[in-house]
């Protein structure tokens, strides 16, 4: 079961010595195709939910058209069942519980900053700096707010629908997950689902192909440049 990561994480184009993203999704489906072909190994994606997110990261970073009819050939695009996938209500509790605990988490940092902008524009009022001057260092600090709200609110939980789909058609297929997103790991092992991080990915595939004696070196088409296409609904 592939998250978007599987296909765009970064650390993974490091592994794999690809220069741009584009490279590595030609790559990655490429070794996709092989298993698929070679070992009857079936990546599926939830649709359309993290289908369309897939396309439309490939789309900003302007990547050739084929690798879109990659992308349709060799993933298998389902929808999780939402009525009749089951999970353990324990599970619900505890992300019931996890995201009470962010919220109050989150207050805290607000308050923190609230305080603290207070503070940076009494003194700057006292020393008659400017309103541009007053902006400028109150922005400053709500830039860090964000960051470190994000921080605390985003990370290691589910915030997406997408996210949850990768989970409900994991469980639903009874399939691996691949990712490099901290919720969808932590939320996978609640669930008992296996996980591969998705840097890890093609490797895996690799061995599987060369333990299984077939030629495990993907030749990458040769990537021209093409006009840009306009972006179609789905």
């Amino acid at each position: 079961m592939l998250d978007t990561t599987a296909i765009t994480d970064a650390g993974m184009r490091m592994k794999e010595g690809c220069e741009s993203l584009c490279e590595c999704a030609h790559k990655i489906l490429d070794l996709i195709a092989l298993a698929r072909l070679k070992l009857d190994m079936s990546c599926y994606i939830p649709y359309p939910t993290v289908y369309t997110e897939v396309v439309s990261f490939l789309k900003r970073h302007k990547c050739d058209p084929e690798i879109f009819v990659k992308l349709d050939t060799w993933l298998v695009k389902k929808t999780p069942n939402r009525y009749e996938v089951t999970i353990p209500s324990i599970i619900f509790y505890e992300y019931i519980s996890t995201v009470r605990g962010r919220i109050n988490k989150g207050r805290k940092i607000a308050e923190e900053f609230i305080w603290e902008s207070s503070a940076i524009t009494l003194k700057a009022l006292m020393e008659e700096k400017s309103k541009e001057d007053i902006e400028r260092e109150v922005g400053s600090l709500i830039g860090k707010f964000r960051e470190k709200y994000k921080t605390a609110m985003r990370q290691g939980i589910l915030d997406s629908p997408p996210d949850l789909d990768v989970l409900l058609l994991a469980k639903e297929l009874s399939a691996g997950v691949v990712s490099s997103d901290v919720g969808i790991r932590k939320w996978s092992e609640r669930l008992g689902l296996r996980f591969i991080e998705a840097s890890k990915f093609p490797r895996m595939i690799k061995e599987y192909l060369r333990m299984m004696g077939h030629e495990v070196d993907v030749e990458l088409p040769e990537v021209e440049e093409v006009e840009e296409f306009e972006e179609e609904e789905i």
